[in-house]
C-alpha cells in the first residue's frame, strides 16, 4: 500500500456477501493498560461467533442492536 488514502479506497472496495464495510480512519490515540469489567467484557463476547475449529482466529463480531 502506498498511502493511507490507497488503504481506505482498497478496504470501501471489499464485499463479504455483497456488502461493502464502512471504512473510517480514526487518529485516535488510545491509552494503554486501559481493561473491560468482567461484565463489560461479557456483553462484548455476547457479540462475538467464534469458529469452533479457529476459536482464536475467526471471529464473527456481531452489530449492536440499535
Amino acid at each position: 500500500m502506498v498511502d493511507v488514502e490507497t488503504m481506505l479506497e482498497w478496504a470501501k472496495s471489499m464485499t463479504w456477501k455483497g456488502l461493502h464495510p464502512i471504512v473510517d480512519l480514526s487518529r485516535k490515540v488510545y491509552q494503554k493498560g486501559v481493561t473491560l469489567s468482567k461484565r463489560a467484557m461479557h456483553a462484548v463476547e455476547a457479540r462475538l461467533e467464534r469458529d469452533p475449529e479457529l476459536p482464536k482466529w475467526d471471529i464473527l463480531i456481531l452489530p449492536t442492536a440499535t
